[in-house]
């Protein structure tokens, strides 16, 4: 594999208040170095708060709003969890939307810990394989999914994992499908 397998490619990270830093900030350092440029979008301009579990962590610019950017600007989705994060997200439209949108456009995603909140909402689950952190488990289910509890899991261009402790494997994996790009059967 090429040093900068991600030379070129345009990821999105879409996070808002409350999401766990660690799963914010080690995915976006995982694909810048492997040569991506990684976008910070949000729901509102300005900065967004990290957490470390409840303790408030540091603040983060966000590059572009929800409202301005489209799934076709981009070869990839980061979502972090933390859980007032994905929970405030799940309640937009437009990030709802803009979520599917990269399942449409069959491009990979990768999500985290209460990230995969994000994808029940979208309605993109049904099918597949993923996990997440346990609390979410019903919700996959409920939503047709098949939930595992397993360090990570990837299911045509989808990386979920549970919980910080993965965060290795999954950003190594998150890097992985980012570079190899669309995957023709992956539906919505």
């Amino acid at each position: 594999m090429a040093a900068q397998p991600l030379q070129g490619k345009r990821i999105a990270l879409l996070a808002t208040d409350g999401v766990e830093q660690v799963e914010l900030t080690e995915p976006w350092e995982a694909v810048k170095k492997a040569g991506a440029t990684v976008e910070l979008i949000s729901l509102k301009a300005g900065k967004i708060q990290g957490v470390h579990h409840d303790e408030k962590g540091d603040q983060f610019p966000v590059d572009k709003v929800i409202d301005d950017v489209s799934a076709e600007d981009y070869d990839g989705l980061l979502l972090p969890g933390g859980v007032f994060n994905p929970d405030a997200l799940r309640m937009n439209e437009v990030a709802v939307d803009f979520v599917r949108d990269f399942f449409k456009q069959s491009k990979p995603v990768a999500a985290i810990c209460h990230g995969p909140w994000m994808l029940v909402e979208a309605g993109v689950v049904e099918g597949r394989t993923l996990t997440s952190w346990p609390s979410v488990k019903t919700d996959i289910r409920n939503a047709g999914g098949t939930w595992v509890d397993q360090e990570c899991v990837v299911d045509q261009g989808l990386v979920t994992s549970r919980k910080p402790d993965d965060l290795k494997a999954f950003c190594g994996k998150a890097v992985e499908e980012f570079a190899e790009g669309k995957h023709a059967s992956q539906t919505a």
